[in-house]
């Protein structure tokens, strides 16, 4: 009661590890500590960028964040984080093709990033033992805290015992729900969508598309979709973002409403921001 009485009189609506997005910030009044929050999207569709976007934006909020990569190495997500922050061409920084202003650029925005509070570990096929182990130590004593997993499919069990994936993909969600309860921190799992979506006209993703398990959907606080349009020719699809322009559908929300956030998708250099922003 003392907790609900100091946001009375604080009247913010952002309680939680704020996501830098103010439209999904409105809506989930911030990331809320052990919560385990699902964002999911097809190939391609940017869900590491807006991971990656997200967890900036908390660290500047002055949250300590930890990311696990399991697909992308530290330097690769390190360069993308510097491209978004400086708005430059990520291919120009992967190919060496930069001019003076994007050197200036790039070093005003390891300025900027230098002192977050930001940890990123790369292990491959990293157990939840082993996120358990590391987490803690990386957010211990620490408040408003932030993990995020990148991607679920990708983390082993903590024990091997069994060839159902779904039985592996069950336990896998569990623990994550259990280490956002543990640590008091909210857990952000990207998780990859069954190919079912595509065969759907609007392939408009929702919640039977989780890959793979329905403890996915179950354990989950939260579950995100992103969806774009990667055609990268022709007419905008009807009923689908148009080109340039993403949507973050919040399809589950436990403790809360659920609602479509409208987000710009800048591809050069895998920024997403507020679409009033952009206006």
């Amino acid at each position: 009661f003392n907790q609900r009485e100091q946001l009375f009189e604080q009247k913010q609506h952002v309680t939680g590890v704020p996501t830098g997005f103010k439209d999904l910030d409105r809506l989930l009044a911030g990331l809320h500590p052990g919560d385990l929050v699902i964002l999911a999207a097809r190939p391609s569709v940017g869900k590491t960028a807006f991971a990656l976007n997200m967890a900036v934006n908390a660290a500047k909020a002055g949250a300590p964040v930890a990311i696990f990569s399991l697909e992308m190495s530290a330097e690769q997500l390190v360069q993308r984080v510097l491209c978004a922050e400086a708005r430059i061409n990520l291919q120009d920084v992967r190919t060496g093709y930069l001019k003076d202003t994007d050197w200036h650029a790039i070093h005003g925005a390891m300025g900027k990033l230098a002192n977050l509070d930001f940890f990123v570990d790369d292990t491959p096929s990293i157990s939840i033992l082993e996120v358990r182990a590391k987490a803690r130590r990386q957010l211990r004593n620490k408040e408003k805290g932030l993990i995020i997993v990148d991607y679920l499919q990708l983390m082993q069990p903590q024990n091997k015992r069994t060839e159902n994936r779904q039985v592996e993909i069950a336990e896998i969600s569990r623990g994550l729900k259990i280490l956002a309860k543990e640590l008091g921190v909210p857990v952000v799992a990207l998780s990859q969508l069954s190919r079912a979506v595509e065969q759907r006209a609007g392939k408009r993703p929702q919640l039977s598309d989780l890959r793979e398990s329905g403890a996915i959907e179950q354990d989950a606080d939260i579950v995100m979709f992103l969806d774009r349009d990667t055609n990268p020719g022709g007419e905008d699809e009807e009923g689908r973002p148009a080109k340039g322009t993403a949507e973050l559908i919040v399809a589950k929300h436990r403790n809360g409403p659920l609602g479509n956030v409208p987000l710009v998708f800048h591809e050069r250099f895998t920024k997403f921001i507020d679409m009033k922003k952009q206006a």
